[in-house]
């Protein structure tokens, strides 16, 4: 294969791009807790700050939070909920109802952290106890590239599978 057909080669909408997906809930039930708010940070604790999109495609220059997964109809206009008769997707098709977020192939994961907190105010008013996961290599989601089949061969978790955290109550 020459340069020019690598041009021309067909390419998938997430080229360039993995994902880290977290499945957050409390023990006992498989239902994703939302309005938690989780950020990338770094090894310290910090914030990461996405600076000339080093760490994600997405949110030049800003902190990197992620996002909970959402319906979307056959318009891609999101949906509060299912409704009869309306066709519906994720709109991130490769998890459910969890928490996701865009970050470059290459990132060096293993070098952040996530922190999970139920910040006052918010949906469940602080009512879980805030964490910092860390995460490796085989919590990315590595879609479309000759990466994710490198991925599936290795051995340890199974490759594009949401990172399990139970979250605990915080003490009242």
């Amino acid at each position: 294969m020459n340069a020019q057909d690598l041009g021309m080669a067909q390419h998938c909408g997430y080229d360039f791009t993995s994902y880290l997906v977290l499945n957050v809930h409390e023990e006992g039930t498989k239902e994703n807790i939302k309005g938690l708010q989780l950020t990338l940070v770094d090894l310290e604790g910090n914030e990461v700050i996405n600076t000339n999109s080093k760490y994600s495609w997405n949110h030049a220059d800003k902190t990197l939070v992620f996002s909970f997964n959402y319906l979307i109809d056959q318009d891609n206009q999101p949906l509060q909920q299912a409704m009869p008769g309306i066709k519906e997707r994720w709109f991130f098709p490769y998890a459910k109802d969890n928490y996701f977020l865009s970050v470059v192939n290459g990132l060096e994961v293993d070098k952040l952290k996530v922190k999970i907190e139920d910040v006052d105010g918010a949906q469940n008013g602080g009512f879980f106890e805030s964490q910092v996961i860390e995460l490796n290599y085989f919590d990315l989601f590595v879609l479309c590239s000759n990466q994710a089949n490198d991925y599936a061969v290795q051995f340890g978790r199974k490759a594009n599978k949401p990172l399990e955290v139970i979250i605990k109550k915080a003490q009242q």
